[in-house]
């Protein structure tokens, strides 16, 4: 409540099914992981902004880099946070962008234009953008929880318990990261891989966060660029009892790898999760998105007299991190080959409701969990991870 609504307004309550699906998939974990995990899963979404001071904006994100905006036809989600972003605002609205501050410009232009029409310039340049509630929910397929769950199955493979199992994280920034930190804490082996050229974005901070979501993995660094640094992340990948990954499909299959064949082969992970905004299918597997704009998409905001505003911080991320490490965990417990499609945009379309009309004293401030062990130098322990990889 404390991080939605206008700035200087009343907070906002929350909707009924996002804080049961929170609950249910908390309670997942804490069951999956006999008890060692005790989630809470509502303090998990106000994290980032406990340890980064982060309020409500209305309809500007938490963290300031997406708004929420009118055009002709609806309303959209656009998020600035990258360079790249602002570099191709005037291909994507046909005219001039000052330097500096870009977003009177955006807001002034796209209110003259339809969705249909930003959305397709918007996919072509790859940017971040949303119309709000154009994603259709998830269903629960394959597990008790709302995301697509293929099984392999095979009679060989049993249950795997948590404990021990080597998961091998590719993912970054938040919602992968989280998955991974949760299964850590249910004790697995977990292996951060970052690529030397591109690390985790939230190296840049802050550090607490970075350190709360990454402090019990270990480290590994590779050159993907080159062909022995691909040779050695298959053959990490290969060793896997889980892999954890947020790319678009053919950032992975651009490298020769390709989650359904490895799932296929005797001996390799047990569970893929894929985390992204959109999902793995063609066309909706080449969008970008961010947490907020996912969040957009599946329209999970609040609303008030004013028009939408943004429901907590990024939401769509750290509830996409802990549901899919429930479903790791589902998963494991079940036995056999999982690819599971984790996708953010549906994932929020599920969570959306009326909101809840709690009492504004019941609002309490984000906080985080206490942070046990600082994040590792980036690429310390390749050399030894690598050493015990065939």
């Amino acid at each position: 409540m404390i991080l939605t609504g206008r700035p200087d307004g009343p907070p906002l309550g929350a909707p009924a099914p996002l804080i049961d699906l929170v609950e249910h998939a908390a309670a997942l974990v804490y069951r999956h992981s006999d008890g060692r995990v005790p989630v809470d899963g509502l303090g998990l979404l106000a994290e980032r902004a406990a340890l980064s001071g982060l309020t409500r904006q209305g309809a500007i994100s938490c963290g300031g880099s997406t708004h929420l905006m009118r055009c002709a036809d609806g309303w959209l989600g656009v998020s600035l946070a990258r360079p790249d972003d602002i570099a191709a605002l005037p291909a994507w609205l046909g005219r001039a962008v000052p330097e500096g501050d870009p977003w009177a410009t955006v807001h002034e232009a796209v209110g003259g234009m339809s969705t249909t029409e930003l959305d397709e310039k918007a996919a072509l340049l790859g940017l971040p953008f949303a119309a709000l509630g154009s994603v259709s929910p998830s269903a629960c397929d394959g597990l008790d929880l709302p995301l697509r769950a293929a099984c392999l199955a095979e009679p060989g493979v049993a249950p795997r318990p948590i404990e021990g199992a080597r998961v091998v994280d590719l993912s970054s920034l938040w919602a992968g990261p989280l998955c991974g930190q949760l299964l850590a804490a249910a004790g697995a082996d977990v292996i951060k891989v970052e690529s030397t050229a591109r690390p985790d974005g939230a190296r840049r901070g802050p550090m607490s966060f970075f350190d709360l979501l990454n402090g019990e993995k270990r480290s590994v660094a590779l050159d993907v660029s080159a062909a022995s640094g691909r040779r050695a992340l298959r053959r990490l990948i290969e060793t896997a009892d889980v892999v954890i990954e947020s790319t678009r499909p053919r950032a992975l299959e651009q490298m020769g790898i390709v989650a359904s064949d490895i799932l296929e082969q005797s001996g390799g992970p047990r569970v893929w999760a894929s985390i992204t905004s959109h999902g793995r299918d063609p066309g909706p597997g080449q969008r970008v998105g961010f947490g907020d704009c996912a969040a957009v998409a599946g329209g999970l905001v609040a609303h008030d007299d004013l028009g939408p505003c943004f429901l907590a911080d990024a939401v769509a991320d750290p509830l996409a991190g802990l549901v899919a490490a429930a479903a790791v965990l589902e998963a494991l417990n079940a036995g056999g080959r999982w690819l599971l499609d984790a996708a953010m945009a549906p994932l929020a379309a599920t969570a959306t409701g009326p909101l809840l009309d709690a009492p504004v004293e019941q609002a309490q401030p984000p906080r985080a969990r206490k942070i046990w062990h600082r994040a590792p130098v980036f690429g310390s322990d390749t050399a030894s991870v690598l050493e015990g990889v065939a």
